[in-house]
């Protein structure tokens, strides 16, 4: 009678075990499980899938208009044809213009980031690429390509020499002092970063990124203080003990939270904090910067966005599964991040992402971001319009 009164005792304390087990796994399953922004539309809303779209940009203007730009023209991921595109939209994102090329030079242009200025002017970045020339060669040499591909990738590489192709890499400005109409021949930038410069409340321009065609590679900050007509080295941002910023640290953006303080993001590849987004910070306006530190968040690149109630926003690509797009908002200036909102979750890879956002009059939210899908076979530009859960 002991014994079964004991193994009775016994299994009730192992199904009591079980239980409360289970309930700490499923809480902790739901602290890991991200939130979910409450979705109001999702939609494709480029207009041209024969070709592939990359890296965009979006703004809304003082007059509430919406531009978009990205890398456009192109036949994939990596290909000699990329043109800087743009689309407009003055209904909030409704509807969207056609595309409308603004910048087509002999080059790959790639990675589009657009501001407005507190003077109307509309700067948008990009930087020349040759990326594709190792697949070129390769396709010389073992005739894997159909004649007519073959020839076409030949014929834009060769437009020019092999001295002009290296001389023309660069990080490019484009200004536009009339709205969109017309566009200044390319400045030179020094950094460039996917979703480009921000503008400070003293004026100046800050554009935190990379400088890709030196031999050092550094990660810092330039600055401009004519509305984007030159621009001036900054800052170097440090690098954390351990890591290489040339190989390691890529495609940063930076925001001026409410207190002052600025705040740049980095993607990151070195081994500690792979695939993770790094934080740096600035209280002297971008003279100096804290060495980049993890801030928990698994996913990259980083578009930061100030709300109209001083909380910081950041929207970022999740390359895993699910495949998509999140969300985290800071309310103590950029020194810890909420925990994950998704945006988007269905992508069917890891071609996506690079979202950036701008928020609307009724407070709603409105992200622009790439994807390959099924179909079209192209990339895409995707929007969603949403609000915080």
């Amino acid at each position: 009678m002991d014994r079964s009164r004991n193994l009775i005792n016994t299994m009730k304390f192992f199904i009591t075990l079980s239980l409360v087990l289970g309930c700490v796994l499923l809480n902790d399953r739901a602290k890991a499980e991200p939130a979910v922004a409450n979705t109001l539309e999702t939609k494709v809303i480029s207009q041209d899938p024969w070709f592939y779209h990359g890296w965009p940009t979006i703004v809304r203007r003082q007059t509430g208009e919406l531009w978009v730009v990205c890398s456009g023209g192109r036949a994939g991921h990596i290909c000699p044809f990329g043109q800087v595109v743009s689309m407009t939209s003055k209904d909030d994102g409704k509807s969207w213009s056609r595309a409308r090329v603004i910048h087509d030079s002999a080059m790959d242009d790639r990675d589009c980031g657009i501001l407005e200025t507190a003077q109307g002017t509309l700067i948008v970045t990009t930087f020349t690429s040759l990326a594709y020339e190792p697949m070129l060669q390769k396709a010389e040499k073992d005739g894997a390509w159909p004649p007519e591909k073959l020839a076409l990738w030949k014929s834009t590489r060769d437009v020019l020499s092999s001295d002009a192709r290296q001389a023309a890499l660069g990080e490019w400005v484009l200004r536009s002092v009339d709205g969109g109409l017309t566009w200044s021949n390319p400045i030179p930038s020094l950094v460039n970063s996917p979703h480009g410069p921000i503008q400070l409340k003293d004026g100046r321009l800050l554009y935190a990124g990379k400088r890709l065609w030196n031999s050092g590679n550094e990660i810092g900050v330039c600055e401009s203080r004519d509305d984007g007509q030159s621009w001036q080295w900054l800052a170097t941002i440090p690098t954390r003990d351990g890591d290489a910023a040339a190989r390691g640290y890529h495609e940063l953006h930076a925001v001026e939270a409410a207190d002052g303080t600025l705040v740049v993001q980095i993607r990151n590849h070195n081994s500690n904090n792979n695939l993770e987004t790094l934080q740096t910070e600035s209280t002297d306006g971008g003279k100096t910067w804290s060495v980049p530190h993890e801030i928990g968040v698994w996913g990259m690149p980083s578009h930061l966005l100030r709300l109209k109630d001083g909380r910081l926003l950041m929207t970022y690509g999740h390359r895993r599964v699910p495949f998509g797009n999140q969300a985290r908002i800071s309310a103590d200036n950029g020194k810890t991040w909420g925990e994950a909102i998704s945006i988007s979750t269905d992508g069917v890879g890891g071609d996506l992402g690079y979202p950036s956002t701008v928020e609307l009059p009724d407070g709603s939210l409105l992200t622009v971001w790439y994807e390959s899908m099924k179909e079209p076979k192209m990339a895409v530009l995707r929007q969603s319009h949403w609000r915080l859960p």
